[in-house]
């Protein structure tokens, strides 16, 4: 296992730093719009960040956490022939990161976008992202969406696997896959998040079964959908690890449990995210940890500053599970 970040690149410099705390595995951010996104010009865009000593692990597909927001929004609403357009185009990038080297690509497949409640105070006055059910519209009406039931909602990424996971197969390109960020109740915005539950997952990953389709397991999205993250992820972890299910893994920590959390620095959760570490490594996983997302700090370059410490934090990790095999 070793370190990795999807933080934005905002120029040249950023991937020297990034070499110089030890990141030296992405998730990249591809030069224009992604249907611009030839083997050429993603062959390129491999080779400019190699350069720099930084591998290029995965890019995404272009489906955005809620239609109005999205590129590609027919794939979860469901509507033809626009949404075949748009898996074309999911098509296109697969085969071409696989003519180019780059071995992954990752998706979500959300209606309802990253839902969250006003922020809480952490440590030293830092503001951590918050969920808390009890302060939410929970009556808030669907939106451009209408009502999608728990059936509708699996018609549709059916749909979506039928078509890419054969291309991925051929050209040997992982699918990461994003689970819904968070739970919530079914009929919620006049959703059933059916990627928001672990057992739901767990039929997701079952379903056109292939190497190659799998999870971008967010650790602290799958403690979000738990009555008691500190005890039962780590089970989790093994359910998906030992079915080699886990290409990429958000290695994040929260306080709380299912409708009731607020996002922390990894080392104040209520996860024991050494623990967690080694069971990523009991079952065999070999690739990317990396922080998906970090209380906001004060001062200049503040999210700069925030992910770095995750950096620091995941390799010092990383290097104490291997001391303790020693």
């Amino acid at each position: 296992m070793f370190v990795g970040t999807q933080y934005p690149i905002h120029s040249d410099n950023d991937y020297k730093l990034l070499a110089q705390l030890g990141v030296n595995h992405i998730n990249g951010f591809p030069p224009g719009s992604a249907d611009t996104w030839t083997t050429d010009v993603l062959s390129k865009y491999r080779q400019k960040v190699e350069s720099y000593g930084i591998a290029v692990d995965m890019i995404a597909l272009p489906i955005g956490t809620k239609p109005e927001d999205n590129q590609s929004p027919n794939i979860t609403l469901g509507i033809s022939p626009d949404r075949d357009r748009e898996i074309e185009i999911c098509q296109d990038i697969i085969r071409a990161c696989g003519q180019s080297g780059i071995p992954a690509v990752k998706y979500r497949l959300f209606i309802i976008g990253i839902t969250r409640t006003e922020p809480k105070y952490g440590r030293g006055g830092s503001l951590r992202s918050s969920f808390h059910w009890n302060e939410i519209d929970q009556n808030e009406p669907p939106g451009v969406w209408g009502e999608v039931s728990a059936d509708e909602y699996w018609e549709r990424i059916d749909y979506f696997l039928e078509r890419i996971v054969p291309v991925a197969e051929e050209y040997k390109v992982k699918l990461a896959c994003h689970p819904h960020d968070p739970y919530t109740p079914d009929g919620y915005r006049g959703v059933s998040r059916v990627l928001g539950t672990v057992d739901g997952m767990k039929k997701f990953v079952q379903m056109h079964e292939s190497s190659i389709h799998g999870l971008n397991f967010c650790q602290g999205t799958v403690s979000e959908m738990l009555d008691d993250p500190s005890t039962e992820i780590f089970d989790v972890i093994r359910w998906f690890g030992k079915r080699d299910k886990i290409f990429n893994v958000h290695f994040r920590n929260i306080s709380g449990k299912k409708l009731e959390f607020e996002e922390t620095f990894p080392d104040e959760g209520d996860v024991d995210m050494l623990k967690a570490a080694r069971t990523y490594k009991e079952v065999g996983y070999k690739g990317m940890l990396m922080p998906d997302h970090a209380p906001a700090v004060a001062g200049e370059n503040a999210a700069t500053v925030a992910f770095a410490y995750c950096y620091g934090y995941i390799r010092a990790v990383l290097q104490s599970i291997d001391a303790l095999n020693d």
